[in-house]
């Protein structure tokens, strides 16, 4: 697909025919890898030099190294945005998912996702912190479903993955939480059981 004409200005048709395939997979956030591919540019510079007019335009934001938006950081769901800046498999879990459980009662100042990297990063006001996991936990799917583009932990799998990472974590409604299953998530993902406050085994 060539991607200048004349005197290297994008035309207006190229505009819509590109920014229609981002509309047709309604994905709000890319990668500059993503959007080379999807549009056939294989030349970087050029690449750079498109998405950079792109964004002074106003129809694309750069958002954080490497990544852009439909729309700016503020009217994105900051779940999203942690996960797309990551850039590999990961999802949302331990603080996070108890906080909106009522489950940690205390405020959390920064999105807690799980992932194979260890790392803490912002975009926008938001704050993350990525748990580093080793993969044969990460990949065990027990408590964890998709939407939206989002992985995240059920109460019991976060509770589950904030015990691996801090066997002496403290949860303030403890009553809320299920420990039966809970050690079965333990069982299922090959965690260490976790004695305090679960049944008797069987």
């Amino acid at each position: 697909m060539s991607i200048v004409k004349n005197n290297n200005k994008p035309t207006r048709g190229l505009y819509l025919s590109r920014f229609s395939q981002l509309a047709k997979l309604g994905i709000l956030i890319f990668h500059t890898g993503d959007l080379a591919n999807l549009w056939q540019i294989k030349n970087t510079h050029n690449l750079h030099v498109t998405l950079k007019r792109y964004a002074e335009k106003g129809l694309l934001t750069r958002i954080y190294r490497g990544m852009y938006s439909l729309k700016p950081v503020e009217e994105l769901d900051p779940l999203l945005l942690g996960i797309k800046a990551l850039h590999r498999y990961c999802y949302v879990s331990a603080e996070t998912v108890l906080a909106e459980g009522g489950i940690i009662q205390q405020i959390i100042e920064q999105i807690t996702l799980v992932s194979s990297v260890s790392r803490k990063f912002s975009i926008g006001n938001y704050n993350f912190h990525s748990r580093k996991l080793a993969d044969k936990f990460l990949y065990n799917e027990a408590g964890i479903t998709e939407k939206n583009g989002i992985r995240k932990a059920s109460v019991e799998r976060a509770v589950a993955d904030l015990l691996y990472f801090n066997p002496k974590a403290h949860f303030d409604a403890e009553r809320l939480i299920d420990w039966r299953k809970v050690r079965q998530i333990q069982k299922s993902v090959g965690y260490p059981l976790t004695q305090k406050n679960l049944p008797p085994k069987k």
